[in-house]
Order: C-alpha cells, then structure tokens, then sequence
C-alpha cells in the first residue's frame, strides 16, 4: 500500500501519479478527509486519557488523606470522561477501518520512468526478436488446438466434462511437454534461486498482502468453509515468506522460484478469446521472485527480465518486449516489462511474462523490513517478480511454432533431455 505519511506530505506528487495510471482520485480525496479525522480523534481520545491519569491520581491522594466526599466528586468526573473516551475510541477503530480500506484500494504510485499513455495501445515495444511474419508455411499456421487434438496432446472435451469450461486437460506427450517446460525453467534458475514448493491455497492476509485482495475479490477462487484462498499465482505465496519479519541488509537480496499450479476465475473474460490455450482457469507456471533494498530493485529488475527472456528465445519463439505505460502496468507495480511470444497458428503476440517491480508497495501490505548494515532502525523491503515460464501460452506457441510439414512438433533442443521417451518415429514429437 502507499506509505500515509508520503499522502500527508506530498498529497500533489501522489495525486499526480494516480491521475498518470487514469484512476478516479475521489477515494484519495476521501482518505485525506478520513485520515484527517483519525488524527483529530486520537488527539482527543488521547488528551481525554491523559485526563483521566490525572484524575485517578488526585482521588488516590484525596483517599489517602481522608477526604472522601471530594474523591467521589472526581470519580464521577472521571466516569462520565472514561464514557466519552470509550466513545472517541469507537470511533477512532471505524474510522481507522475506513482509511487502511481505502489505502488497500488505492493502486501504486507508477515510477518516474515508466510511459506516460491510457491504455495497452500506449505501450513501448523496446524489442523484437526472431520474428519474420513471412517465414511462417502454412503447416504452422494452424492453431495448437487442432494440433493437439490431431496429435493426441489435448484433449479439452473431457476437461470440460470433468470441470467446466476454460479448463483444459493435455495428455501422452502434451503432459509430458507440460513437465518439461516446467522443469527446464527450474533448472535454469535454481543457480541463484533458492527453489520452493509453497501450498496453493492460503489465508486471505496473505493474498492481501500482494494486493490481489480487496481489489481483484472476482478474480479469486474462494474456498469459504475454509476461508482459504487458491493462489493465481506463486508470486503470493512466495511474498509473504518472510512476512512481519525483519531481514538483515547483509542476507540480501533473497531470491525465490517456485513451480505451483495457478487458478484464474477470469471473471471479466466474456467477449475475449477463450478457445484452447489462450485462457484457462488453471495452468502450471514457474515463478521467479525476489525481495532487496531499494538501491539493489533496479538490478534485480534487469535479472529477472533478462532470465525470463532468454529462456523464451532459447526456445526458439519469437517474441518481444514491451514497456507498459502508467494506464496499462497491474494494480500494484511501479514499472512492468511483458514478454509477449508470437503464435503463428493464431496469429497473435500472447502475453507469457509480466517482470513487475513493486516498489515498497506490496512490502507495506506484508510488513517485510529489513535492518541496514549501519543497525539503525528498520527499512521497507523492494519486491520484485516475473514468469520463468508459464505453460499455456508458451505450449501453445511452441507447437504452432516447431510444427513440421508431417504435422509433428520439432521439440527445441533445451527441452530434448526431458521429453526422450517421446522422441520417436511413431509419435508426435521429434
């Protein structure tokens, strides 16, 4: 959440930030009023407390020398105060209630160099990379669903008949390529990466904490008898690790990755392309996640973007960055970069990797402090994430991409150690 101090201090440089990303600034509006209100009420709760003290003492002295018609007097003033002050303390709770609402509402501040624009039609594409649109034959422009079902590899009519649809079931070699995406992306991060396996489903402070709560509540599949959450991604999870606890400045940066399963209730979907692979309600996707000092974000930006990237290029897709602007970057970044493959069989760009930092935006939320090296006092954390690698979208684009003239899929040779048993003559792969 923003820092209430900084919309204290520096009401004007916060509501520009928020008028850049497009947003409405009656709720900020609201929360000075809110805020200003709290702080008046805790001053006269307090001043009536202190009041209170003095009265306590003064009819303990008046008992003590026997003067017990003038401590009854001040006990009853002191009743009628201690009314009030319960009263002023209420409301203080409401009204505190009220502005940490707001602050969680409120998205994060976009960072001074992040695109001025409205919309996605706004964003800077700074790269693209192997990519000829003549060069694709006409056996790879055929959508990976129909590939999937002609190989064998998908099969999204029994997934429907399980689950529903926007769910989707890969079998033989297609679960198999699902497992070896998977576990390329561990192995080429887990070098500095300290691999984790975090539940799938937890509590609902821990999806606040990554700001995925109270904004995105439809987005969110909820499992109310538990009142657990299942997470659309690793990266709230692997936030909250070290949740209100104090990290040394030394042991940083901390660096997580993470394979889990993700669900999506894709809530605002209708009218939106859903068929095959494009967007589902569960899927598989590696996340990469680190938590620094202010001074070491840039640099763990530049790491996890050039990691996801390089892995998507290994893999033979065409792909391309794209520097969001201030009206298209998520709820809680500051600065995101899309990696964003092309899938000849759609003839689409598809998103595969948002590589977001979130300032001290998400680490507010989650209490993640860390002590400088100096041992003065305690900091707020920069999280930072991005994904290795998420499934759908790059199966998808991968076989469109690799398929043959035969109708089989070339497997790109980063994955051949994985897929071996499905290298053969007979089968879909080669």
């Amino acid at each position: 959440m923003l820092d209430v101090r900084l919309i204290r201090n520096d009401l004007g440089s916060v509501r520009a930030g928020l008028e850049r990303r497009g947003e409405d600034l009656a709720p900020l509006d609201q929360l000075v009023s809110l805020d200003a209100e709290q702080r008046a009420l805790t001053a006269e709760r307090d001043a009536l407390r202190a009041e209170i003290r003095s009265l306590s003492n003064q009819v303990g002295a008046l008992h003590r020398e026997q003067r017990a018609d003038e401590a009854a007097a001040l006990q009853e003033e002191s009743r009628v105060l201690g009314e009030q002050e319960r009263e002023l303390d209420a409301r203080c709770e409401v009204v505190a209630n009220e502005v940490r609402d707001l602050l969680l509402r409120l998205p994060n501040l976009p960072a001074a160099d992040c695109p001025d624009g409205a919309s996605e039609q706004d964003n800077v594409v700074v790269r693209i990379e192997q990519f000829d649109p003549d060069a694709y034959g006409p056996h790879q422009r055929v959508p990976h669903w129909d590939v999937g079902d002609e190989l064998g590899l998908l099969d999204v009519e029994r997934a429907v008949k399980l689950s529903g649809s926007m769910f989707v079931m890969y079998r033989g070699a297609g679960a198999a390529l699902v497992r070896a995406l998977c576990q390329l992306a561990i192995d080429r991060n887990v070098d500095r990466y300290e691999e984790v396996r975090p539940p799938t489903l937890v509590r609902t402070d821990t999806l606040v904490s990554t700001g995925h709560l109270p904004k995105f509540v439809d987005e969110a599949y909820h499992l109310e008898r538990d009142d657990l959450w299942a997470i659309p991604t690793a990266e709230v999870p692997l936030t909250s690790l070290h949740r209100d606890e104090v990290l040394l400045e030394a042991d940083l940066p901390r660096r997580f990755v993470a394979h889990t399963s993700c669900f999506r209730r894709e809530a605002g979907s209708a009218g939106k392309d859903t068929r095959g692979l494009l967007r589902v309600h569960e899927f598989d996707k590696v996340e990469i996640l680190a938590l620094g000092t202010p001074a070491q974000a840039a640099d763990l930006h530049v790491e996890i973007l050039e990691r996801a990237e390089g892995l998507i290029a290994d893999l033979g897709l065409a792909h391309r960055v794209l520097d969001l602007c201030a009206g298209d970057i998520g709820n809680s970044a500051a600065r995101t970069f899309d990696i964003e493959v092309y899938a000849p069989g759609v003839d689409q760009w598809l998103e595969v990797s948002s590589v977001s930092w979130f300032s001290d935006y998400q680490a507010r939320r989650a209490n993640l402090r860390y002590r400088p090296a100096s041992g003065k006092g305690t900091d707020v954390l920069h999280t930072l994430n991005g994904s290795a690698l998420a499934v759908p979208r790059v199966w998808a684009a991968l076989v469109e991409t690799h398929r043959t003239p035969e109708g089989t899929v070339v497997i790109p040779g980063p994955l051949r150690p994985y897929l071996e048993p499905y290298l053969r003559n007979d089968g879909p792969f080669r």
